[in-house]
């Protein structure tokens, strides 16, 4: 039985003018998000219990921090043997469209690990739609390292069995 999960000490809440204090996004000399470790980790413990929540920020939230942290903590929980991250894909499949490089790198990660079969259009997509646009030097890392890397692991991994 799932339990409902203890959320007290960190809002739910989706209005455009919410910041997410606890995820920084890539700024000028840092080229990666920081995630607050103890929200982290709370949330990682409540392993299945977790999913309801983070699924409701998924469906809702229009706040880059936000979603990339949401997306963070549902990698870390893949990474933990949560079961039925694979079963969330409706959820991150409203990010597939996103010109966030952060979403992107987030999405194309637990992509890579959950192997849903409707996610690889998307991952070209995304791939081709970036490819088109000019390079921009004030941009912190490229989106497609990881995204050509889930690519490429869902083609290797259909030529394996």
């Amino acid at each position: 039985m799932i339990q409902q999960i203890q959320i007290t000490n960190y809002p739910n809440t989706y209005q455009p003018q919410y910041v997410c204090n606890s995820c920084k996004l890539p700024s000028d000399g840092r080229n990666y998000c920081t995630f607050d470790k103890n929200e982290v980790d709370y949330f990682v413990k409540q392993r299945e219990n977790a999913l309801p929540y983070l699924t409701d920020i998924l469906n809702h939230s229009n706040n880059e921090a936000q979603v990339t942290e949401a997306l963070y903590i549902m990698n870390r929980l893949h990474d933990n043997g949560v079961k039925g991250i694979d079963k969330l894909y409706p959820a991150f499949a409203r990010f597939n469209h996103t010109d966030s490089p952060n979403i992107q790198t987030f999405l194309a990660g637990i992509y890579r690990k959950i192997q849903v079969p409707d996610a690889f259009g998307p991952l070209v997509n995304m791939l081709v739609k970036n490819t088109q646009k000019p390079y921009n030097p004030a941009q912190p890392f490229d989106p497609n390292e990881e995204i050509g890397g889930a690519i490429l692991s869902y083609i290797s991994d259909r030529f394996r069995g």
